[in-house]
């Protein structure tokens, strides 16, 4: 017989998809945090009376605007620009703009949902937030980028302020169009401040920023290991994706003596059975950063690989480690079952949701080490606000200090997690409940303290 906490959760999920209908991604976000919060505020009394997550599920608002802008051949194209501000409970919005075709309102508002939660857990006043558009700036030149960057910014500069909300990079959005939508909210603005981070250290920008996500989520990994008295060293490491975060995270499992197997993107992946050792990395990271290329040629350089096309994932490569670090919902429950089944003892996500919840499922009831993105990726958001407090006090801190502040935010939010994801009948952390209840109870925490607003 069904509990009354479950029948609870299940027309709480029914109440989100009928306020949100065609938006699969937020309804799955939400449906992932109820299914431990629920259990937690069972009996505590004010978080229902308050409707505090119902209240969470409900974004502050969303903006949603039409983006024009000329191509280089004189062609006027239309696009279409959102901002999510979900949660200001605790901070300023902080989220990232994302440039993708697959960009939508749901997207959006799952990301800003996740992105609540993992701001309360780096321990920064950071509410959530996130915005973008379906713009494609692949294949597209300089000037095209400048032209669009321009007219996104045009319409997003009245809703963000240094204290209101301070977007960031994120797919699709780095150095190049984080410094021509700055430009622009300079030239509207006639000011000079911290409105958007992961600009160019010239302008503002932080040290370790662009490593930061990547090496977080490594960092978390290795803290989950230590507390079960293991290590990175000597571990065999599946990663997908070959943007920052994926290079970043492969760079830091070599350096803390892992063996890297594999790297993708959205055509494939590749598969090194020698390792993708540090100069691999490098040639890697300039092939998709200047010469904007494909994985696939890795192949051609380095004897001994293979690629494996259509899209495919790398799953099925075995591995004592994976590090999911491409795109939302990258990972089932099918391959979930394949990484337990081949050995991986433990995953941690660097990009956001990439594992679907049948995934999520599948490692929980394995019992294997899981990091949910909203703790293990939240390097990169921790170090934006870093720089968002160099910006508030016109300083920048050296690249020791900051490193040393990330692996001190990692290890603290790895502290919260095994605070509240842990259980009296077994010694296993459920990172997962963790994550969501430490960050939930954050920011809940500072919703009642406000009163009904």
């Amino acid at each position: 017989m069904a509990t009354a906490d479950h029948v609870d959760l299940e027309r709480f999920i029914a109440g989100v998809s009928k306020r949100n209908p065609g938006q699969p991604e937020f309804v799955q976000a939400v449906q992932e945090v109820a299914e431990d919060i629920f259990e937690f505020i069972a009996d505590k009394e004010a978080y229902h009376e308050y409707q505090i997550l119902r209240r969470i599920a409900e974004p502050d608002r969303v903006m949603s605007f039409r983006v024009c802008w000329e191509d280089d051949r004189g062609n006027i194209r239309v696009q279409r620009g959102w901002r999510v501000q979900n949660n200001n409970a605790i901070g300023p919005y902080k989220g990232g703009i994302r440039f993708h075709p697959s960009v939508t309102e749901s997207v959006l508002k799952f990301l800003a949902f996740e992105q609540t939660f993992k701001n309360a857990l780096t321990g920064l006043p950071m509410g959530g937030g996130k915005g973008g558009s379906n713009f494609n700036p692949k294949g597209k030149s300089d000037h095209e980028v400048m032209r669009f960057c321009q007219s996104f910014m045009t319409e997003l500069y009245r809703h963000i302020g240094a204290d209101v909300d301070v977007p960031a990079g994120d797919i699709g959005v780095g150095g190049r169009e984080i410094g021509y939508m700055f430009g622009q909210y300079k030239r509207i603005t006639n000011e000079f401040t911290g409105v958007l981070t992961g600009k160019g250290l010239e302008y503002g920008g932080s040290l370790i920023r662009t490593e930061a996500t990547g090496y977080g989520a490594v960092y978390f990994l290795q803290n989950m290991l230590k507390n079960v008295g293991d290590e990175v060293a000597g571990k065999t490491v599946v990663i997908s994706g070959s943007g920052n975060v994926a290079t970043h995270a492969a760079e830091k499992a070599t350096q803390l003596g892992g063996k890297v197997l594999t790297l993708s993107d959205s055509e494939g992946f590749i598969h090194d059975p020698a390792g993708i050792d540090q100069t691999k990395i490098d040639w890697i990271k300039e092939l998709k950063g200047r010469r904007r290329g494909r994985i696939s040629e890795y192949v051609k350089e380095f004897k001994g690989s293979s690629f494996h096309g259509d899209g495919a994932r790398p799953w099925g490569v075995a591995c004592d480690l994976a590090l999911p670090c491409a795109t939302q919902n990258e990972l089932n429950g099918a391959e979930a079952k394949i990484l337990v089944s081949n050995g991986c003892i433990a995953v941690s996500e660097g990009a956001n949701m990439p594992t679907d919840l049948d995934g999520v499922h599948v490692f929980k009831q394995a019992q294997i080490l899981y990091a949910p993105g909203k703790a293990a990726n939240a390097g990169g958001v921790a170090v934006s606000g870093l720089e968002m407090s160099q910006n508030s006090a016109r300083i920048s801190w050296k690249e020791a200090e900051l490193q040393q502040h990330l692996l001190d935010i990692m290890a603290g939010i790895h502290e919260r997690c095994v605070e509240y994801g842990g259980r009296k009948d077994s010694k296993v952390i459920d990172y997962v409940r963790g994550a969501n209840i430490a960050g939930f109870k954050k920011v809940a925490d500072a919703m009642l303290a406000y009163g009904v607003v």
